[in-house]
């Protein structure tokens, strides 16, 4: 896709960057990404942009037209985002078939997909099971395809895909670049019912939209190995229901995902800006938000 030449305006000191969903007002990417900002001396607008379903397009023309610099993209235009931007995607983007993060370049939009990244580090950093490591994730919509790929770079044993409709989940798979698989046993996928494993898995993740609706995904119980884990990638200022059916199922440790969203916008700032900045003291401030907003309700 080619943007028109940004329109003759008067000069703007600071960088413009934003992020385009609907709804898109929850959203706490300015707020990292104003932290990122202040940490590495930049001047930077980052806004939220609204988008009706039908107008992504026209939306992105216009800010990219207007002289924007990069674009998160949150549901539910991570395809849309991965088809305008088709002619010049990273790796990570092409085999998720999905981007959340855009950017103008030589005239022309690149798009890459960030968020397995985030997920990786977040794990990471809390020490929770990659390499080698049998591996459990729910749901097989957008959020399951942009971490697909990096967690069988990290080195997993096996990684499993189950939906409530899982001809989802094997056609997720199935799509699956051969190439990027380690082995043929490394990716399988079945329905909600076939996520028990007789080894028990050492990773549970929950990239369904169950806590949306602060519902816990239908899947049976006896999922954890010994020490197992589990972290869903949506985050709250509550644990999650997930979490709360995981912790009930003997996970060891569960975890939200506020540390896969702060890590996927290092890594779209990083893209953008080509600066990598620190991402501790930014989680720390955001959950520290989150938690006086609990503390807030009657």
């Amino acid at each position: 896709m080619i943007i028109p030449s940004p329109t003759r305006q008067a000069p703007v000191q600071a960088t413009r960057c934003a992020v385009i969903g609907h709804p898109v007002s929850h959203s706490r990417s300015p707020a990292i990404h104003q932290q990122f900002a202040l940490q590495t001396k930049l001047s930077l607008q980052y806004d939220r942009l609204p988008a009706d379903p039908d107008q992504f397009v026209p939306t992105v023309t216009r800010f990219f037209a207007q002289g924007g610099k990069g674009l998160n993209v949150t549901v539910p235009f991570k395809l849309e985002a991965w088809q305008i931007a088709r002619q010049h995607l990273s790796v990570r983007a092409a085999l998720a078939q999905a981007v959340n993060t855009l950017w103008l370049q030589d005239g022309a939009l690149h798009g890459c997909n960030t968020d397995g990244v985030g997920l990786v580090t977040d794990l990471q950093r809390l020490g929770l099971p990659l390499k080698d490591a049998r591996i459990l994730m729910i749901g097989a919509g957008g959020a399951a395809r942009g971490v697909i790929g990096p967690l069988l770079a990290a080195g997993c044993a096996h990684l499993r895909i189950v939906n409530r409709t899982p001809e989802r989940a094997h056609a997720l798979i199935g799509a699956w670049p051969r190439a990027h698989v380690p082995t043929p046993d490394s990716l399988s996928a079945g329905s909600l019912e076939q996520a028990t494993s007789a080894q028990g898995w050492d990773l549970v993740l929950n990239a369904s939209a169950s806590s949306l609706s602060d519902a816990a995904p239908a899947v049976p119980s006896g999922l954890y190995a010994a020490g197992g884990c589990a972290y869903d990638l949506m985050y709250g200022a509550q644990p999650t229901a997930f979490m709360h059916q995981a912790q009930a199922d003997g996970a060891q440790q569960s975890h939200d995902g506020l540390g896969m969203l702060v890590g996927q916008a290092a890594e779209s700032f990083y893209l953008w800006h080509g600066v990598r900045p620190e991402t501790d003291s930014v989680l720390r401030m955001i959950r520290a938000e989150l938690d006086a907003s609990r503390s807030k309700k009657p």
